[in-house]
């Protein structure tokens, strides 16, 4: 449960995770990997394609830390989870050209409409953006600045942090101390909001960060408005 900190008074900026915090998809992974698909004349279930997406995500690792960009912006990680998804949900053969296919589905999670914001994002970045400097600490990719510009809230951010641009993803220090370095700020003057027990809670709060534990639907952003209101002393 989040409750106001006593060092709440410090902080300075506020981080916020991207997918699962301040966006979702509304009609699923399995969704759009079955429609592009589709469009290249093989048939698969949306169901079999969730659950071979959920099982290859937990069988991959991250992405090698470099400690500097990635060349490639991570698609070739992409392309492994892809090719892993698809040997699991097939079983057999498909009719489709895995090159083509993949390129237009890595197009495909960039287009205007895919992505959905949750109800309480733009409220809340217009409370926070008078008070800090407002930053994205996500495991994502460069696709995540069009997708953010396509909702409408890439403005409020001042400090962009992207595990593919930076080299190191969400659990990793390196990736929080990069963000402090951005903003020019110390551990005791960030906020973390994110909805991933390990790679958000737990790692900011290693990292010596204040975190706001997004638990859907038990909470929400409206929450952490209250939270920062409270530690203010007034109301949202």
């Amino acid at each position: 449960m989040n409750e106001p900190q006593p060092i709440f008074p410090s902080i300075k900026t506020v981080f916020f995770d991207a997918a699962g915090t301040l966006f979702h998809l509304p009609k699923g992974v399995g969704w759009h990997y079955g429609d592009v698909a589709a469009r290249h004349g093989a048939v698969l279930s949306e169901q079999d394609l969730n659950r071979a997406f959920r099982n290859a995500w937990k069988r991959s690792t991250p992405p090698v830390e470099t400690r500097i960009a990635r060349p490639d912006d991570d698609r070739s990680w992409w392309r492994a989870l892809v090719d892993d998804v698809l040997d699991e949900c097939s079983g057999e053969p498909l009719p489709l050209d895995r090159d083509r296919y993949f390129a237009e589905l890595y197009d495909e999670f960039a287009r205007p409409g895919i992505w959905e914001l949750y109800p309480d994002v733009v409220e809340t970045l217009e409370f926070l953006a008078g008070r800090f400097r407002l930053g994205v600490l996500s495991n994502f990719d460069g696709r995540l600045r069009p997708v953010l510009a396509d909702l409408g809230v890439a403005h409020y951010f001042q400090d962009w942090i992207i595990s593919s641009e930076v080299g190191a993803d969400k659990p990793s220090p390196w990736i929080f101390e990069k963000a402090l370095a951005s903003a020019g700020i110390s551990a005791s003057e960030a906020l973390h909001v994110g909805d991933d027990p390990v790679c958000d809670w737990e790692a900011a709060a290693s990292a010596g960060w204040c975190t706001f534990r997004l638990d859907r639907p038990q909470n929400g952003l409206s929450d952490l408005r209250s939270w920062i209101a409270v530690a203010e002393g007034g109301a949202v």
